[in-house]
């Protein structure tokens, strides 16, 4: 097995004579190059490119070591692994990219606290130590009629000290129906197991009633929880219990009745393919005692998990231990309370997350034609398509986004994409019927002419 696992002879060879990151440095070619570098980022760069070259090697491709593989390392470490990219894939909360985009308020209200000192647990006007959430606690319990808020890293925390501070060690029940599984592998069951609350099902996975909860509630219930199918949807023979017959039900026997809101939408999102998303101050308003909420789904903010409700609740759960381990740091906070800023003075269509969702489709045809006639000029053939985009971010996951695109018939779809990717400003685009479709719907008016030159430049083979 060893033996059969050995280079051949002439690859040992090659990779024997591998230079050594002293003779690299002393390269006469490589000096020009390297002399004004840091020494530390040239050593890093030589290390990068012997050990691109090993592994070029070690696949048989039989090319020697040359200054160019310097180069190209030294291009990698002077480009950033987190970077812009332009979707056009018509996903607007698109996970693998970042979710929301924010609002320039939110965006320059992060650069002014990033660069500096800030007030984050600073009282101005007492002159002493201050809570780092109460720049949201007003607005959110403005925009909710929640009595208190409080804000973690995520919505997927948010419920797990929800659980470990109200119910661990008691039992919460919930109906089969919504033991979703979310992005990453993550299943309901299994962050109320690690929150300490015992696990009580009720119903089935397509009906579950009122008195289903009725029946299994015990002295040992600590919650009842709902939790709301944003990443998916039950159609046909289906019933379930609303939260104001939940509520009503936890108000008659004593126990809180929790709402796993899930994508946060704070006002009524009315647009072409969208689908009805109960809000925020809806749950409030229907009895729920505490409910929890993404910062950067529908919301449109940063990644945040929102927890709001009565106060005697939210004060338990602020004294929970893993309160600290889950808070958001004084960027999240910056971001977020521009974010619903916004909201608070009528202006959610500044959020870029609303207003994208919302667009009409006479206006995303008008955007491909652009698109088109820019590809056209670069000697691209393409042609405006209608399509079908995505809220995504596991909202609404009926809802079907009347769009428009500009697909490409190209020889290879997936190298094409990967040259796409592989751009200066990487364009993420999509394959449908063997061809490549970028979708207009997240795309501004200035992306066009960067996407276009990229089109251009992947359909030559060329970067950019």
């Amino acid at each position: 097995m060893g033996a059969a696992s050995k280079p051949p002879e002439g690859k040992n060879a090659l990779l024997r004579n591998l230079p050594s990151i002293e003779q690299l440095l002393r390269r006469p070619s490589l000096e020009p190059r390297l002399a004004n570098l840091p020494h530390a980022r040239a050593v890093a760069a030589l290390r990068l490119a012997v050990e691109r070259v090993r592994a070029r090697l070690l696949d048989g491709d039989a090319r020697p070591f040359e200054d160019a593989d310097v180069e190209a390392a030294l291009a990698s470490l002077a480009t950033p692994n987190l970077r812009p990219v332009r979707n056009a894939t018509g996903v607007v909360l698109h996970t693998n990219l970042g979710r929301a985009p924010l609002a320039p308020e939110a965006v320059e209200r992060v650069v002014a606290v990033a660069r500096g000192y800030s007030n984050l647990e600073y009282d101005l006007d007492e002159g002493e130590r201050g809570s780092r959430y109460a720049p949201l606690v007003g607005l959110l319990r403005t925009l909710t009629g929640a009595e208190d808020a409080l804000v973690v890293n995520n919505c997927a925390g948010a419920v797990l000290l929800v659980l470990a501070a109200l119910a661990s060690g008691r039992e919460c029940v919930v109906s089969r129906g919504e033991l979703v599984e979310i992005g990453g592998g993550f299943r309901v069951p299994d962050v109320m197991r690690q929150s300490g609350a015992k696990l009580v099902e009720v119903g089935t996975t397509n009906r579950t009633r009122r008195a289903d909860y009725a029946n299994a509630l015990s002295p040992d219930t600590g919650l009842i929880v709902k939790v709301h199918r944003s990443n998916f949807a039950l159609v046909g023979f289906t019933e379930e219990a609303s939260l104001a017959e939940l509520t009503e039900l936890g108000r008659a026997r004593g126990v809180p009745v929790f709402q796993d809101l899930g994508s946060g939408a704070l006002v009524p999102l009315v647009g072409p393919g969208l689908t009805p998303e109960p809000t925020v101050g809806h749950a409030i308003s229907a009895g729920a005692d505490v409910v929890a909420f993404s910062g950067d789904k529908l919301l449109g903010g940063p990644q945040a998990g929102v927890i709001v409700g009565r106060k005697d609740l939210l004060q338990r759960i602020k004294s929970h231990p893993l309160t600290r381990a889950l808070r958001v740091d004084k960027m999240t906070v910056a971001a977020l309370e521009a974010t619903l800023e916004l909201y608070r003075d009528g202006r959610p269509e500044a959020v870029p997350t609303q207003s994208l969702l919302v667009q009409q489709p006479e206006v995303l045809s008008a955007r491909a034609d652009r698109l088109l006639s820019l590809l056209k000029a670069h000697g691209v053939t393409a042609r405006a398509v209608s399509v079908d985009g995505q809220v995504g971010g596991g909202a609404m996951p009926l809802a079907r986004l009347p769009s428009y695109a500009c697909s490409l018939t190209v020889g290879a779809p997936e190298v094409f994409l990967e040259r796409l990717r592989s751009g200066e400003v990487p364009v993420i685009g999509r394959i449908a019927d063997g061809e490549v479709v970028l979708d207009v719907r997240c795309l501004s008016e200035e992306d066009l002419g960067v996407v276009a030159q990229s089109v251009a430049a992947a359909r030559s083979g060329s970067q950019p």
